[in-house]
């Protein structure tokens, strides 16, 4: 199985032209030399010019997607009072208190995103070492710490993606599914680019976007042309 899954990497490889595309056509072919047996995640690689290991460096922020992510989404609220019926009125999946950061401590995972009032946070604050690991500890920069419960499970619903920069320097963030078509994968992209654009923080030297990759689960990275960077950077203008 592997020696097979080697050759058809290898194969899907060598049609990629050692070149610079633009996103459409990179989602073209990313989906021309799609072989994997299910409907890969397409995922933006960006590497930037900012050293995480300072403060004033880090680069972190939300996007919601145009065409969402493909996926749906289980959202769980962590909420008390009037709050409770809003989020399930907003389509929260999982709507819950003390209950349910209990059977969160327990082992329960079973969300895609999580959304509490600031209220709750001194509770859900011991969520911190379950939560933080999988990305899903909620966050006022990232909207997930907020009143306005419905507004932010209608928007994880939409296809928010929340975006941050890891330790060398690379944001990783899907854009879609392999079964999206290549115009809708590129402008979902070209939002992402937009919003990492506008997160760029003050203390950034240098050129801050170095290199970007679209890639598959599976498949091979495609270099992405820099006049993408700079058509999304007039766009968040």
């Amino acid at each position: 199985m592997r020696r097979k899954e080697g050759k058809n990497m290898e194969k899907a490889r060598k049609q990629v032209e050692p070149r610079p595309y633009s996103l459409p056509d990179a989602a073209e072919l990313l989906k021309k030399v799609h072989f994997a047996k299910f409907d890969e995640t397409v995922e933006l690689a960006i590497n930037l010019g900012v050293d995480p290991k300072h403060s004033d460096q880090m680069v972190r922020g939300t996007v919601v997607l145009p065409n969402g992510l493909g996926k749906a989404m289980r959202v769980l609220v962590i909420a008390g009072g009037e709050k409770v019926r809003e989020a399930e009125e907003a389509g929260a999946d999982f709507v819950g208190g003390d209950d349910v950061i209990q059977k969160i401590q327990e082992g329960w995972t079973d969300f895609d995103a999580v959304i509490a009032t600031p209220d709750m946070m001194r509770s859900a604050g011991k969520l911190g070492k379950v939560l933080g690991p999988r990305g899903l500890m909620p966050n006022p920069k990232t909207g997930t710490v907020t009143f306005e419960v419905a507004r932010a499970v209608r928007e994880v619903k939409a296809g928010k993606v929340e975006f941050r920069v890891d330790k060398a320097g690379i944001i990783h963030s899907p854009v879609g599914k392999i079964s999206f078509d290549a115009a809708k994968l590129a402008e979902n992209a070209r939002a992402l680019l937009a919003a990492i654009l506008k997160a760029k923080p003050a203390a950034a030297k240098g050129k801050y976007v170095k290199k970007v990759v679209l890639t598959s689960t599976m498949g091979p990275g495609i270099l992405i042309d820099p006049a993408e960077v700079d058509a999304a950077l007039a766009a968040a203008a």
